[in-house]
């Protein structure tokens, strides 16, 4: 089937299977690797993407469901100032990268900190529920998006709210 979404703002279509997994369509198709293949049961975040919104395990959206869509994935993400904000923030705060978890770590924290620029620990808690980073501990990543949100604010605002 022809399917027809945006990826990483471009209009793009391909020939793929109904039930082909985005994440394959992503690498196979797209050579696109930061979404890895993990668990393959949502449950490790190490496959996110932006889904229309919404931060989303790549390994478990089908093909079809893709058509019509918009899908950001990490190395589109990467080319945003917004992507510049968390990964400086990361830097200084020693939040660690092994690289296999990066693309839940930063898409997640993109998305909680489009909702708030300084997130509580609940939000933090809930916005990385699905996100098994090893290689950080989860009191150093919540700095370190508390550091992003300051950058932010000061790079949008130009001061300190």
């Amino acid at each position: 089937m022809t399917i027809k979404f945006i990826l990483n703002g471009e209009d793009v279509a391909i020939n793929a299977e109904a039930n082909q997994r985005l994440i394959s369509i992503l690498r196979e198709h797209f050579g696109l690797t930061s979404a890895k293949t993990g668990c393959v049961n949502g449950n490790c975040g190490a496959c996110l993407v932006i889904f229309n919104g919404a931060v989303s395990p790549s390994c478990l959206i089908p093909a079809f469901r893709i058509q019509g869509s918009e899908i950001i994935t990490l190395e589109g993400f990467s080319q945003t100032a917004e992507y510049q904000d968390i990964i400086l923030a990361f830097a200084r705060t020693a939040v660690e990268s092994c690289g296999y978890c990066d693309a839940g770590k930063i898409l997640s924290a993109e998305l909680l900190l489009e909702q708030d620029l300084h997130p509580s620990k609940d939000d933090f808690i809930a916005a990385f529920r699905g996100v098994q980073c090893r290689c950080t501990n989860s009191e150093k990543l919540y700095q370190g998006i508390l550091a992003a949100g300051e950058i932010r604010q000061r790079r949008i605002y130009g001061r300190s709210l």
